[in-house]
């Protein structure tokens, strides 16, 4: 089985190389699929599920008389439910047919059937503008976020996601030992970048292959 993850920062375009990969390739592609199925296994809303896998923050509720630690316990115990679904939707998903899976800290989940793992990263400015015309372009908010307001939600995500990779891994989540390719978005268009990367993941592939 050939399995491609990406690891990315938020708003460097791997969600869209990933799937622009997986079209080139013929892979499947694996990305709010697996939140569905998540959510689904739960019994729990979708984007309460997507909010705190993708950003690794629970909601938080105000301490007033009466209010007892039981609420954060059953907050702590969703994550980690949450986290061990998230475990077995990608382990099956895996197992079916070659693919390509975006984020969910596949690359640890899947470590035993050695994927090829890819870190795509951006500068800061670049990925403020992806974020901010991607905002635009959708209009999934009311009042679009300022500049700032888009790099303190960046980091926010980034942040979140580091901290559940980095439980799972003894590797930080962004080093290049953790990785095969880490690639730079900067100035460059993904439909640019796709193509370039699925010759390099299929020129693994084979060379596995050879080593096996």
């Amino acid at each position: 089985m050939r399995i491609i993850t990406i690891s990315r920062q938020f708003g460097s375009g791997g969600r869209e190389i990933g799937k622009r990969m997986a079209d080139i390739l013929n892979f499947a592609y694996y990305d709010r699929e697996i939140i569905t199925a998540i959510a689904q296994k739960s019994q729990l809303d979708e984007n309460y599920v997507a909010n705190i896998l993708e950003t690794g923050i629970l909601p938080s509720f105000p301490i007033v008389f009466g209010q007892t630690l039981s609420y954060s316990m059953a907050m702590q115990r969703n994550m980690t439910d949450l986290l061990i679904a998230q475990h077995q939707v990608i382990k099956e998903l895996a197992s079916f047919q070659d693919c390509i899976i975006v984020g969910r800290n596949a690359d640890v989940i899947l470590e035993e059937e050695h994927p090829f793992n890819l870190f795509v990263y951006a500068d800061m400015d670049a990925r403020v503008r992806r974020c901010m015309d991607r905002e635009m372009e959708q209009k999934t908010a009311e009042k679009p976020l300022t500049a700032h307001e888009m790099q303190k939600r960046i980091k926010q995500v980034d942040a979140g996601r580091s901290k559940q990779h980095d439980l799972l891994s003894s590797v930080k989540w962004g080093a290049k030992e953790g990785y095969h390719l880490c690639v730079n978005t900067t100035g460059v268009l993904p439909k640019t970048l796709a193509p370039l990367l699925a010759s390099y993941a299929e020129s693994w592939f084979a060379g596995r292959q050879t080593e096996e």
